[in-house]
């Protein structure tokens, strides 16, 4: 279960799609490529499908609420938006779009190319941190690699190395200094989403190499950062969707080493149905099932359209699916091909996505919009009566390369990238 992913890169290229992206927030943000690098977007990405309840009314008509009876408590809600400060700085525009929606949980990825930034840099954190002491029903959710060179494609041999080596306590430091970080920046109570996606073949912190050294090094982790003074950390076991290269339940560290049984999932395969995402083998009715086995809640860190392009009803069929199964968080990946607000390519996903959410409020808060930061650009506008966003500029069409993949602009520039001075 495989998207080519979007973890951490930090960079000239990282820098122009993120301006071109808040430069250009209409209706749907347009300013990412179809198919973005792993490392590109973030040190980070996700899989998944569709079908589900009727809409409950039109995103471009939807009013705000009348007053009456609270609503009942729904899941906390949140996107992916931006591994870096401007992820943070996205977070009202997306609130606005949705029509003053609480978006309670923020979500980013630590880089896993070295140590040092595994380790959480202050500079990186501290926006997201501030972000989350603001108010207190909000979530953060940081997803944290357990090796560095982690999107290297390392082979077995190396992998195997260094899990054992992680499990006899060589890099206890690197996750100490980490818990430290959070503990001192007051974001003690953090959902660490640690080694995700590690039933697959992408990330060095994967487990099929080693399964045993795999869930040892896993508690050498958890044992670490729970040693520092203060910390309230909750730790999420977050496998793909489905069997991939090893049956996830093979990796799990038992229970008292996770709090969460999380799942990231993708519309995908092309054509594979709904019903066939929850009744495969390590599908997600095992992974509610396992996780009611064992006492735990459940979570959804990635979820996206993908392999089947812009499809209404698998984003249907998943809100539908958190209504039912209340995880403690759900965090869509929002830029193409998996998300509905940052990628024009998905209007039929994202009115349905933006008419379940428009205008819903968090407890005890009334649904008025939240103002973007001074300095950002005006929040998107709401969609025209067909759902498409309004008539584009004229474009700048560019291909930079990173490694093998072309990444391509198609989005007006800010006048500060198209200057001669």
């Amino acid at each position: 279960m495989r998207s080519p992913k979007r973890r951490g890169f930090k960079g000239v290229c990282g820098g122009l799609i993120a301006a071109g992206l808040l430069a250009s927030c209409s209706v749907i943000p347009v300013g990412l490529p179809d198919f973005e690098p792993e490392a590109f977007i973030r040190g980070g990405a996700p899989d998944d499908v569709t079908s589900g309840p009727s809409l409950k009314s039109s995103p471009k008509s939807a009013p705000n609420p009348a007053p009456g009876p609270a609503a009942a408590p729904v899941p906390p809600v949140g996107a992916f938006l931006r591994s870096d400060d401007s992820g943070v700085r996205a977070i009202p525009q997306l609130e606005n779009w949705l029509g003053g929606t609480d978006l309670r949980v923020g979500h980013t990825y630590l880089p896993g190319d070295l140590w040092s930034n595994i380790e959480g840099q202050p500079r990186f954190l501290a926006p997201w941190a501030k972000w989350r002491r603001a108010q207190q029903e909000r979530l953060f959710v940081l997803n944290v690699p357990m090796l560095e060179r982690n999107e290297d494609h390392l082979p077995d041999d190396d992998v195997r190395g260094l899990l054992r080596a992680g499990a006899s306590g060589r890099f206890d430091s690197h996750f100490r200094t980490l818990a430290e970080r959070l503990v001192r920046m007051r974001v003690p109570d953090t959902v660490v989403v640690l080694g995700w996606e590690m039933n697959g073949t992408t990330y060095s912190h994967r487990c099929g190499p080693d399964p045993q050294a795999w869930k040892r090094y896993w508690q050498r982790i958890v044992t670490t950062m729970r040693s520092v003074p203060g910390e309230k950390f909750k730790f999420d076991f977050t496998p793909s969707r489905g069997r991939d290269a090893i049956p996830w339940p093979n990796c799990y560290p038992g229970d008292d080493f996770v709090d969460i049984i999380g799942m990231d999932t993708y519309d995908q395969p092309a054509g594979q149905s709904f019903d066939t995402h929850v009744r495969e083998p390590y599908g997600l009715q095992a992974q509610v099932d396992f996780a009611a086995e064992h006492g735990k809640a459940v979570s959804y860190p990635e979820w996206g359209l993908f392999r089947n392009g812009d499809n209404p009803e698998y984003v249907r069929r998943m809100l539908d699916w958190f209504d039912r199964h209340k995880p403690l968080y759900q965090t869509i990946t929002d830029y193409c091909p998996h998300g509905v607000w940052q990628c024009s390519h998905n209007p039929n996903s994202a009115e349905t996505y933006r008419a379940e959410f428009f205008a819903r409020p968090g407890p005890g808060n009334t649904p008025s919009p939240a103002p973007a930061p001074s300095g950002t650009p005006a929040p998107p506008a709401k969609p025209s009566p067909s759902g498409t966003p309004p008539s584009r500029q004229p474009w700048y069409e560019s291909c930079f390369t990173v490694g093998e993949f072309c990444i391509r602009f198609d989005e007006l520039l800010p006048d500060w990238m198209t200057s001669s001075s």
